[in-house]
């Protein structure tokens, strides 16, 4: 189990080492063809955490490109820098990206802009930095409803330990709705987006791994349960959960994602 396992890690040596291969590593590509990303482009990736996003981009830019990867988290940045890229690796806010006007070809962002303090402005930062054409691509979780898996289980969260509980494990879906995006998008001066959805999958080794690692994890349930809570949430889990069990007890179900797609005048 995360508590035995990842005993003595830090947050972002746990995301790195089970949330990436479960959930995000998917997606660089996905988001990287929403925007574009062609061979020599120069990309910056926005809330870069450990460098899912980045690394994929890297790979489609080649020798030819470059690329910038910026997040608030210098822990996230830490484990980054330990992966053989040649990413430059910035520490830096979105709302206040400390790179010039009109310097990417192509800004892109995976599941971070949900956390963002101040969405609008970190939209106009990211089109700022962009050269005149340059292409956007932002993905988010869509709502939690829509991916069944973590449907049930945050319904499983309310039952067992109330709402408040069950919410903060919804944090990462707060932003599941297109009609909001654009309109964030309208505060940012965005005119021409687009809001696309597109699927991908959630792939856990199984159902103990799934609810460990989300009881890890300290954007939603990390520090909120208690040891017997857990032990509580994790025999309800292997019964709620058990639809979604394929073949050698690996647990997989859809996770969709919404992503905004623009392009700067």
């Amino acid at each position: 189990m995360m508590s035995t396992l990842d005993e003595g890690h830090k947050p972002a040596e746990i995301y790195d080492a089970h949330f990436v291969p479960a959930l995000f590593a998917q997606w660089g590509p996905v988001v990287a063809a929403e925007a574009q990303v062609h061979e020599g482009d120069r990309v910056l990736d926005v809330a870069c955490g450990t460098g899912a996003l980045a690394l994929a981009v890297d790979e489609i830019t080649g020798p030819a490109g470059s690329v910038v990867a910026v997040d608030a988290n210098p822990e996230m940045l830490a484990v980054a820098r330990s992966k053989p890229a040649r990413i430059e690796w910035l520490e830096g806010r979105a709302e206040a990206l400390p790179l010039p006007d009109n310097s990417f070809d192509a800004v892109v962002s995976q599941f971070g802009f949900m956390f963002f303090d101040d969405k609008p402005q970190a939209l106009r930062e990211m089109v700022r930095v962009l050269r005149p054409g340059g292409r956007l691509a932002v993905a988010v979780c869509d709502a939690v409803e829509n991916s069944p898996g973590y449907g049930a289980f945050a319904r499983l969260l309310d039952r067992l330990f109330g709402r408040q509980v069950g919410e903060a494990f919804r944090a990462p879906f707060s932003l599941g709705d297109a009609g909001r995006l654009r309109e964030l998008c309208d505060e940012a001066g965005i005119e021409d987006a687009e809001i696309v959805e597109r699927n991908g999958k959630v792939r856990f080794k199984s159902i103990d791994a799934l609810v460990s690692t989300e009881r890890a994890c300290v954007w939603t349930l990390g520090g909120v349960l208690t040891d017997e809570q857990f032990e509580r949430l994790l025999k309800e889990s292997r019964t709620v959960l058990a639809p979604f069990v394929i073949k050698g007890g690996v647990i997989e179900f859809d996770m969709p994602s919404l992503i905004i797609r623009a392009r700067k005048p």
